[in-house]
């Protein structure tokens, strides 16, 4: 059995293995993490988040202290070094491992041994993760590994299985009730038809949010040297942000899309863009960064961008 929690709550003090999504960013707090700790899919903050690694993710990597069973993440990140002699972290680049539940294996699961509690990213590549180990390193089912990869990366076609999962997280990304449900079904080897129901109920909710979507991307304004940028301040109706920055990619090499708080870039991943060399920050995806929209005028002079151009486009 699973115990199903959130970083922002305290998961069940049982024997059994408690589960608890998170993000780089919104760590949750080590006391209130049950015995072994194994975390997946977790990238190290970087100075986009705020407190970036130092201020983030290594305090809860020395709180955990012992009870950190092993770190498995595949994002790029300066700070990998100071762990290369540390056996607990298993840690690769975006180029080397495009998804996470492939770095899993049943001979690293064996390794680290019994875990008590799992803390995982709340995108698919994260749940996949969890459930496969859970599985002691068998997929959930033949192809979950490619699926993970395709979605992670955005490159490929995805089963129908895994479309239906990250379209229901896409709709309900803060829903932790059904991002238990997925890792249980997962985990199950998709052995309980009637838990999959749910998820395709949420996946159909994603329809309404991604025509609004659409309707955004009619925004989207052409800013040399080839970049498409888009600013949605103060939208009222729901957007999904990944979909709009994929339309935005679909027009030029790198997307930007400014909200009330964050400025949004991305490039395909198999662009050959570097957004974090570009920005000079020390971690994260590559292909995909956030960070603060008080920082637009250093996002433009890194971009190339016209500060005034990027301006006229605001809202």
């Amino acid at each position: 059995d699973v115990q199903i929690a959130h970083s922002m709550q305290q998961p069940p003090r049982t024997s059994e293995v408690a589960l608890v999504f998170s993000t780089p960013r919104k760590l949750p707090k080590p006391r209130e993490l049950s015995g072994r700790v194994l975390v997946v899919d977790l990238a190290f903050a970087s100075e986009a988040s705020g407190g970036g690694f130092k201020g983030i993710t290594l305090p809860f990597i020395d709180a955990l202290g012992e009870r950190l069973a092993a770190w498995i993440d595949h994002h790029d990140h300066a700070e990998h070094v100071r762990f290369r002699d540390d056996p607990r972290f298993v840690l690769a680049t975006k180029a080397q491992r495009g998804a996470c539940p492939e770095m899993i294996s049943p001979e690293l699961v064996a390794r680290v041994g019994t875990v008590d509690t799992i803390v995982c990213h709340t995108d698919f590549d994260g749940l996949a993760s969890a459930a496969k180990w859970m599985r002691g390193g068998i997929e959930p089912y033949p192809g979950c590994d490619d699926d993970a990869r395709a979605i992670d990366t955005r490159l490929g076609t995805p089963s129908e299985i895994a479309m239906t999962a990250d379209r229901a997280l896409r709709a309900r990304p803060r829903d932790f009730g059904l991002l238990g449900l997925i890792v249980r079904h997962l985990a199950s080897g998709l052995q309980d038809p009637s838990l999959w129901e749910p998820v395709r109920l949420a996946a159909e909710e994603l329809r309404p949010i991604e025509e609004e979507t659409r309707r955004a991307a009619l925004g989207f304004v052409r800013i040399d040297p080839g970049i498409a940028v888009v600013d949605i301040s103060g939208r009222r109706t729901r957007i999904d942000k990944t979909l709009l920055l994929l339309l935005g990619q679909s027009r030029e090499r790198i997307a930007v899309v400014i909200d009330d708080k964050t400025i949004n870039l991305a490039a395909r991943f198999d662009s050959g863009v570097d957004l974090l060399r570009m920005l000079g920050l020390s971690g994260g995806m590559p292909t995909r960064v956030s960070v603060d929209r008080k920082k637009l005028d250093d996002v433009c002079r890194a971009l190339g961008m016209r500060c005034e151009e990027v301006e006229s486009v605001l809202v």
